[in-house]
């Protein structure tokens, strides 16, 4: 018995149509599961909350306590309208600042001149409370980007990425740095808490 060619072609034809629907879902379903390549992914890297020797409200003792993002991508993210805050709701706002690709900028907590490496908040007293306190770092739409606590008497910290929870603590890594500018209509206050 031999099969005619008009059905083994009509076969074919309704094969290749289904695997070119299975082709169209198939695709957006496993796109939708990769993360977002254009999605900044920059981290709060490391913190030093509590400044080498006397707590002082002097500015050299007030720059000695600072906070680092790192950009962990090879793209430059505009940092603008991003904020640094403490539990008490101190914040620090960046205005106008690009963080470079692979780059790391450092934000002090006291006055000085803002360059590509190292960022300042201007203020007149320590923020991050030696004892226990949570850096967080949120994008212009106030998501939580990342965040970072500690706590003296269970000495060990906590992070937080985007309210992803992956325990850790400040570390001291290889520095590279660079950036842009910044400006804070919160400055010159904060909590000597320490």
């Amino acid at each position: 018995m031999s099969v005619s060619p008009v059905p083994a072609r009509r076969l074919a034809a309704a094969s290749l149509a289904a695997a070119a629907v299975i082709a169209a879902v198939a695709v957006p379903a496993s796109a939708a599961g990769q993360p977002r390549a254009d999605r900044p992914k920059v981290e709060i890297s490391d913190v030093q909350y509590d400044a080498p020797g006397h707590d002082t409200r002097a500015n050299r003792s007030l720059n000695k306590e600072w906070v680092e993002l790192t950009n962990t991508t090879r793209r430059e993210v505009n940092l603008d309208g991003w904020t640094l805050s403490d539990e008490d709701g101190d914040t620090y706002t960046f205005d106008r600042y690009r963080l470079a690709a692979r780059a790391t900028v450092r934000v002090h907590t006291g006055e000085g001149r803002d360059t590509r490496t190292d960022l300042y908040q201007d203020r007149v007293r320590h923020v991050w409370d030696n004892d226990s306190d949570t850096v967080t770092l949120r994008n212009e739409r106030d998501r939580v980007v990342d965040e970072v606590s500690w706590d003296r008497d269970r000495q060990d910290g906590d992070r937080h990425h985007g309210g992803r929870h992956d325990g850790g603590r400040h570390h001291d890594g290889g520095r590279h740095h660079d950036g842009d500018r910044h400006h804070d209509g919160d400055r010159h206050h904060g909590g000597d808490r320490h």
